[in-house]
């Protein structure tokens, strides 16, 4: 981990955002790689490990956005250090919930009936693909914010706890594009199509982390304010789409514990590393 660290304190911020969120990318590629091998998926599974994303976002949301957020308003901001945090996490809220409004889509486990944005006549394959994409604009954004933060020292952000994030977004991604591109190859979709959509949902991470640290870098006083704006968009993503996508049946009890478990897994990731 240290000479990850190392590395990654070697190059542009830019860079190491771009590296980063390659690799979450990557690895939602790995996931959606198992409909070669695997037709179906027990319904629990696919709940539990979309309650496992949710509970990664709301705690990389807290301890690796918001918290360091906070700490870095106490710098420009002292008498309201509280502004930033609040202002950011509502600009993220709100772009997130008019693209969601405005982007066609639907979420894993819906109805083709119960899509959402502007009406289209694009095929369900692509709707579920956009639902995910939009969900992986936030985690990307997230990555590169932090990476530019910590290449400037602020007050709550290290290169360690960037890492740590991307490696937590990244353990989410893997069953992510396994519940991605399991629907579609269940819907009849040939193995290597399900597969090239799966991945495909994330390849918009690398842009995001990239605008993110260019965006952050450039415009230093706007660094706790886009911390909070990342974790504003990904928890109306959880909110919105992911929390509900687990109460459509019977599994949700195992929902709650993939949520609880994910929680933890990016709380201990960010303490231990970050």
């Amino acid at each position: 981990m240290k000479d990850l660290e190392l590395f990654f304190k070697s190059i542009d911020p830019v860079l190491a955002a771009l590296i980063a969120t390659t690799f979450t990318w990557l690895v939602t590629a790995a996931g959606a790689s198992l409909v070669f091998f695997f037709k179906t998926m027990h319904r629990g599974v696919l709940d539990g490990m979309l309650g496992f994303t949710g509970g990664v976002m709301v705690a990389a949301s807290f301890w690796s956005l918001l918290m360091p957020s906070i700490e870095m308003s106490e710098k420009y901001f002292p008498n309201m250090a509280w502004m930033p945090a609040a202002v950011g996490f509502l600009l993220g809220a709100l772009f997130l919930f008019f693209l969601d409004k405005w982007m066609p889509h639907l979420h894993i486990n819906f109805s083709e009936n119960e899509s959402e944005g502007v009406k289209t006549q694009l095929h369900r394959t692509t709707l579920l693909v956009l639902a995910i994409t939009l969900h992986n604009i936030p985690e990307g954004l997230a990555v590169g914010v932090l990476f530019g933060a910590a290449a400037h020292g602020m007050e709550g952000a290290t290169i360690a706890g960037a890492v740590a994030l991307a490696i937590g977004i990244g353990i989410q991604n893997f069953p992510e594009g396994f519940a991605v591109a399991m629907p579609l190859r269940r819907a009849g979709a040939s193995r290597f199509k399900s597969f090239w959509y799966g991945q495909l949902s994330a390849i918009v991470e690398p842009v995001a982390g990239v605008i993110g640290a260019v965006a952050v870098v450039y415009m230093e006083p706007l660094l706790p304010f886009a911390l909070a704006f990342a974790a504003g968009a990904m928890i109306f993503v959880v909110v919105e789409e992911v929390i509900p996508e687990t109460q459509r049946d019977k599994y949700t009890d195992v929902a709650v514990l993939g949520f609880i478990g994910g929680f933890v897994v990016m709380m201990t990731l960010d303490v231990a590393l970050g």
